[in-house]
């Protein structure tokens, strides 16, 4: 029995340290805390998007004016997301916005329009309203700019500005452009143009060809560092590769980020992507498979190593008792 009582102080330690105290320690190294030394609890708000947390922050920097602007833009988008939107009639709206998002890779402003094949599929109803509505504020990055019409999509603002048009616009992109969708698909079109993953062999202009020559690759390689330099004027660095994120952070600091990037870095120029959250688990899925393709396989042989490590750990007690039967 001693060794049982061995083997249960072993697992009860290690589970210990594995469920509590390194979270803890994790925590308390990724603390976040408010001018007056209060600790500041990033909570996820299930990639609903009604404006919640922007007047948060604002109220917490203290911005009269800023809070007010929060508030009023989020009623209004509140306000176009009760009307019925007429798909049939969107779709001449839509096509204001395939002069830009044309899957064309043309650098616009600084990035490259994301491409809305799946668009319906991957983002918010309540975020695609605010995009159109005011894409800086509806992405959170307003405090980039003195004016939100000086953000790349800003003369969206000016091209539809009747609400009615919006829910129609709306209600084009989630009738036609959803469909099913791959989490390689979902990362492309909400990440890639800034984020690369070298282990999925994605730049921010795509997938990288198989080129025959040499040259050719170069020529390649030199366009993509083009578009990098682009990306990191417009954002202040050159976003992270994210072959290794999903193994680098935890999930809470993931879901949170990717819904709400002020939450975990204030005054970052990463803007919102507006994900729901079906296409957030898509994404996760896609960052999943490239940084850890092991998992899958990992997690169905654990049971059975467990399993071994059960019956072994019986059969030697059980051998034990019979060799030292005769000796007490």
């Amino acid at each position: 029995m001693r060794e049982l009582k061995i083997l249960a102080v072993v697992v009860f330690f290690s589970l210990l340290t594995y469920y509590l105290v390194e979270p803890y320690a994790h925590h308390e190294m990724h603390k976040k805390v408010d001018a007056q030394g209060n600790e500041i609890k990033t909570e996820s708000h299930g990639f609903i998007y009604d404006g919640t947390a922007d007047i948060v922050e604002a109220e917490r920097a203290g911005d009269a004016s800023k809070l007010a602007a929060k508030e009023a833009f989020w009623a209004d988008v509140a306000k176009v997301a009760k009307l019925e939107g007429n798909a049939a009639a969107g779709e001449a709206g839509f096509g204001l916005c395939m002069g830009c998002h044309n899957g064309a890779n043309m650098n616009m402003g600084g990035v490259i329009p994301p491409n809305l094949d799946h668009a319906g599929a991957i983002y918010d109803k309540d975020y695609l309203i605010a995009l159109i509505k005011d894409p800086a504020m509806a992405s959170n990055v307003d405090h980039k700019y003195a004016d939100t019409m000086m953000h790349p999509m800003g003369s969206i603002k000016s091209m539809m500005t009747d609400d009615q048009q919006i829910a129609d616009v709306v209600a084009y992109i989630l009738e036609n452009k959803a469909g099913e969708v791959t989490p390689k698909e979902a990362y492309m079109e909400a990440c890639m143009r800034c984020h690369a993953v070298r282990y999925g062999k994605l730049t921010q202009l795509g997938e990288t060809p198989v080129f025959k020559h040499e040259k050719e690759a170069l020529a390649y390689k030199i366009k993509v560092i083009d578009e990098q330099d682009a990306v990191k004027a417009y954002m202040g660095k050159l976003p992270p590769d994210l072959s290794m994120i999903i193994r680098a952070r935890s999930e809470h600091f993931m879901e949170t980020f990717i819904e709400n990037p002020q939450s975990q870095l204030a005054g970052t120029s990463m803007p919102r992507v507006g994900l729901s959250h079906e296409g957030y688990e898509k994404v996760k899925a896609y960052l999943t498979e490239v940084g850890d393709p092991s998992k899958e396989k990992r997690e169905a042989i654990g049971p059975i190593v467990i399993g071994f490590f059960i019956l072994f750990s019986l059969l030697a007690l059980l051998w034990k008792k019979s060799q030292w039967r005769d000796l007490h």
